[in-house]
């Protein structure tokens, strides 16, 4: 009886493998085909360049520090410059640490003094608001 395996991986050793006694050629399953390729050698990428070879590239976008207006400045702690992803984690730490969301529906800030000041006098802002909240302090 001939058993058919199939190639699921070219780890497989080549060759044949028998199954019970010797005597019987049917017993002999192939495991892969006599004219599959072995595998190719990796070739030398970008990451494995020395460190000194790598150029550090210049933020761009939201990672792009900017100027912010003085509101803001007084809530982050009068930095001049910052991106907005640093400003979005600053609110979000201030938010957490004073806990300021809504027990009944953790999608809603309640705004406390600080957060007035940059959310334009809300009393309750949606967590999907933030961004878009935060869009008149950068310059």
């Amino acid at each position: 009886m001939a058993v058919c395996l199939g190639v699921f991986s070219t780890f497989q050793p080549r060759g044949t493998v028998s199954f019970g006694s010797s005597s019987s050629s049917s017993s002999f399953v192939r495991l892969a085909p006599a004219n599959l390729r072995g595998l190719r050698s990796a070739t030398i990428s970008a990451a494995a360049k020395p460190a000194t070879e790598i150029k550090k590239r210049e933020p761009r976008g939201i990672m792009k520090p900017r100027r912010v207006s003085p509101e803001m400045q007084a809530f982050i702690g009068g930095a001049p410059e910052i991106p907005r992803t640093q400003a979005l984690k600053e609110i979000w730490a201030h938010i957490k640490k004073h806990d300021l969301q809504d027990p009944a529906d953790k999608k809603v800030i309640i705004c406390d003094e600080k957060l007035k000041k940059i959310f334009g006098g809300k009393d309750r802002v949606g967590f999907l608001e933030i961004a878009g909240l935060i869009t008149p302090h950068f310059l």
